[in-house]
């Protein structure tokens, strides 16, 4: 598919006011604003942002300030900025298009403007703000055309009102925690990982913070409140993640802009549906991504830690995937060491021999980590690289996963960018493990199709405690991590691995639809999905992995979700719940269908226990609602397709 991307842009007059001491801008639809104050009565000193948001009723005050600044390792950009300037607000109207994610069209809309500052040695900074209909963003920008510099701090910090709820997630290498909800009476001080999510004080809306378009030219940030509590400030790498390796403060060169500090704001459906993160992100120069071919994946890890080393193991989950319709199969960490019948080379053949295309797992290499496991190295250099992927086109492996990162310092953002770089030269589908949270990098490379970042299925392997955290904790994902970006959690595991689920079935089934990924690494053994009944099998094999469309239903972070998506003119729903005391009857209004189009819905709900299904199929149309039973951590889905007559 190839990219067509439109820029309009337009002056609007009459929405700047004069300056005096502060600065308005209003997004298109008039829900969102921000202001520019100074902190002194002049026009030179510190600056904040405050955010405003909209509704019929009132204006609610959701961020009072938002502290702004830069410290470079030779002079200072925050304490005695002098404004000189804001432009002309002009509008950002774009369209482009994405092999993948939650929808396939994207449409944005933003007034932007840029305020230019001096400091006192006449040295140049920028602040570009942008309002759009779903968020406000902002980014730093150094418009001199030469030098070099170390970047000492950040000083961006997000004041949040007290009485705000909030949801965020304790900040580890891995982006692998549990989001936990805090609100005034027991608020932690500490690192938080990307992206947080707050209700405002009045509950008249939400807004999510993360920030997008990380390059070369920076490193990846974290929120703390450790110097005031209700003050989340951007901070550095640790200088003792990855090893010690590589520097926690980044070095620039102008001119040089940052990554974009991202607030996704309006209601909770305003903030699950949104692609700001990607919509002010880089642009592909992909000529086209025809060879990105998104779809289901068996996985052997989750059920079989070491299954990659025995060929017949190998050989069964690609014969899983051949009865599901799925098209590929990954080869975990160990393929290197592959024996019980056969290695490497006669896996591939087999897998080739059934029509299914193989990925295969790699250490990151480097002493940046503490794993050992292989295959190590092979993508740690440019020469790696080329080296190992040109064999691996040779063999028609489809694409790599890469894992165990466990750094977002600006060696490492350097790192993830120059393997998505170098596989694109292969046509190689790529995703990390034990890594970053999305940035928006999947407009740019295409071939990126998914991330882990996120405590998944994988942590039934780990312990007891996620049993009984997993109906909250899947309840909370689609409305924080997910919303940002991919996310391989490897969903729908029945069976049990080596502690148990305390979800239902229908609840497991429900991942499918309610988690994104374009690679979906459904994770269970085979006897977990060849014993299912014929209605939810055939569901598995039919639920596609990228969407033209989502709606979120309804749904609270920690308690329950539902979710919409659609695929040409079919619609697939799919509901959790994390009660754990109370059985759900729900009645889900299907007003989103097309106009005059009758459906044959399939509904497949809880049965009478947790590891029951009950199906039904119906006609429906627009004006139908569909009433579903959940059990106490359950869930259910649809499937909607057209009748034609």
């Amino acid at each position: 598919m190839k990219f067509r991307i439109y820029v309009f842009i337009g002056f609007l007059f009459g929405i700047l006011p004069t300056f005096s001491q502060q600065l308005k801008l209003q997004s298109p639809n008039k829900k969102n604003r921000v202001e520019l104050f100074s902190m002194n009565a002049g026009n030179r000193g510190e600056w904040y942002l405050k955010v405003s948001y909209n509704t019929d009723k009132n204006t609610s005050e959701i961020l009072p300030k938002v502290h702004l600044g830069l410290s470079r390792n030779d002079q200072d950009f925050s304490k005695e900025l002098l404004f000189l300037k804001a432009s002309k607000s002009k509008m950002i109207k774009e369209h482009y298009e994405l092999p993948f994610g939650k929808k396939a069209v994207r449409d944005n809309e933003a007034n932007e403007v840029v305020v230019s500052f001096e400091n006192p040695s006449k040295a140049k900074l920028n602040l570009i703000i942008r309002a759009y209909n779903d968020g406000i963003t902002f980014r730093y920008e150094f418009p001199e055309k030469k030098g070099t510099y170390s970047l000492k701090d950040e000083f961006t910090a997000y004041e949040i009102p007290n009485k705000s709820m909030r949801w965020l997630e304790k900040w580890n290498p891995a982006n692998e925690g549990l989001y936990a909800a805090s609100s005034e009476d027991k608020l932690l001080q500490q690192e938080w990982c990307y992206p947080a999510l707050f209700n405002s004080v009045d509950k008249s809306c939400w807004y999510l913070l993360h920030e997008a378009d990380l390059d070369r030219n920076y490193c990846g940030t974290k929120l703390s409140n450790m110097q005031d509590v209700n003050t989340y400030k951007l901070t550095f790498p640790d200088p003792r993640d990855g090893r010690g390796t590589g520097e926690s403060k980044p070095n620039i060169s102008l001119p040089w802009q940052s990554p974009w500090r991202v607030i996704t704001i309006g209601s909770l459906a305003d903030i699950v549906e949104s692609t700001l993160v990607e919509d002010v992100s880089t642009p592909t120069n992909f000529k086209n991504s025809d060879w990105v071919k998104p779809g289901k994946v068996s996985w052997n890890y989750w059920s079989s830690n070491h299954g990659t080393k025995d060929y017949k193991i190998v050989c069964d989950f690609t014969d899983l995937a051949v009865k599901m319709d799925w098209p590929y199969t990954l080869l975990d960490w160990e393929w290197d060491g592959m024996t019980n019948g056969g290695n490497l080379e006669d896996a591939l053949k087999y897998i080739h021999s059934k029509g299914i295309k193989p990925l295969m797992w790699y250490n990151s290499g480097g002493d940046h980590t503490w794993v050992s496991s292989t295959p190590k190295n092979r993508m740690l250099t440019h020469e790696n690289r080329v080296e190992e992927f040109t064999k691996l086109k040779k063999l028609g492996v489809a694409g790599v996963k890469i894992d165990f990162f466990e750094s977002e310092k600006q060696n490492m953002i350097q790192y993830y960018l120059d393997i998505l770089e170098d596989a694109a030269q292969f046509e190689m589908m790529v995703y990390f493990h034990g890594c970053i949270v999305p940035r928006g990098w999947s407009r740019t490379y295409p071939n990126l199709m998914t991330y882990e970042a996120v405590r998944g299925a994988e942590w039934y392997n780990n312990g007891s405690e996620f049993s009984v955290t997993a109906p909250e904790h899947n309840t909370i994902l689609p409305f924080t991590r997910n919303v940002v970006g991919a996310m391989d959690y490897t969903p729908v595991t029945f069976t049990n691995s080596q502690f148990p689920h305390h979800t239902s079935y229908g609840h497991e089934l429900a991942l499918s639809v309610i988690f994104e990924s374009p690679l979906q690494h459904l994770a269970d053994r085979p006897e977990g999905y060849y014993e299912l009944p014929d209605e939810a099998k055939t569901f598995l094999k039919e639920v596609p992995t990228v969407w033209d469309n989502t709606k979120l239903i309804d749904g609270y972070p920690g308690q329950e979700v539902t979710m919409a998506r659609q695929k040409g003119d079919t619609w697939y729903i799919g509901g959790i719940s994390a009660s754990e005391r109370q059985e759900k009857t729900k009645k889900i209004k299907l007003n989103f269908l097309k106009e005059g189009m009758s459906y044959r819905a399939v509904i497949i709900t809880d049965g009478k226990h947790d590891k029951d299904f009950n199906s039904q199929v119906m006609v429906v149309d627009k004006t139908s609602a569909i009433e579903v039973k959940l059990l106490r951590r359950g869930g259910f889905v649809v499937s909607l397709n057209p009748i034609r007559n």
